[in-house]
């Protein structure tokens, strides 16, 4: 039997956030990404939603021997679905694969002045979608991602994301851009 893959959407499609293997574009099939937020964090962070005939891009990679620990550890939170049959991908045969989800039984109710998105997160994510897909994988993103009515928190020069990374000036350029193109207040 392979190894499982898990399908990143966000912070995992940034290959400098983890070390899982053989990493590739793929495409989550019947989902839509969006901010939400919890009672466990005071920021907003993405998850997916159902959405019959909608597809958001991303990244698949390996998870060795199956061992979900430090994933699961990682993804606290989020309950891991099996997305085997949803996930398209290059690879000759179908493989195991699992997404990240909240649940809506976790997902807090609106409040209200909803939580804002750690610019120092947005900036990993994007970086990432960069990477993968160009710039208008970074528009991609922007365009298949919904609840953007929050505030961007401009956490740059100390920033609260754990697993914040360093933009080259081109991708910070292009991030504070995509900001001022969606119309996102910045704080």
């Amino acid at each position: 039997m392979s190894d499982p893959y898990f399908f990143g959407y966000g912070s995992l499609v940034n290959l400098a956030t983890h070390e899982y293997g053989d990493p590739r574009p793929a495409t989550l099939q019947g989902w839509r990404r969006l901010w939400c937020e919890t009672s466990y964090r005071k920021a907003a962070f993405l998850s997916i939603a159902p959405a019959p005939g909608a597809q958001i891009q991303g990244l698949m990679a390996q998870v060795k021997d199956g061992d979900w620990q430090a994933l699961d550890a990682r993804e606290a939170g989020y309950d891991r679905l099996d997305a085997t049959h949803q996930i398209s991908h290059e690879l000759a045969q179908q493989v195991p694969c699992a997404v990240y989800a909240i649940p809506q039984s976790k997902a807090a109710e609106q409040r209200p002045s909803p939580a804002p998105i750690l610019l120092s997160y947005l900036d990993v994510v994007l970086q990432g979608f960069m990477q993968i897909y160009g710039e208008l994988g970074a528009r991609g993103f922007m365009d298949t991602t919904d609840q953007w009515d929050r505030p961007v928190l401009n956490d740059r020069a100390a920033p609260l994301y754990p697993r914040h990374q360093q933009l080259e000036n081109a991708q910070r350029q292009l991030v504070d851009a995509l900001c001022k193109d969606y119309g996102l207040d910045t704080i």
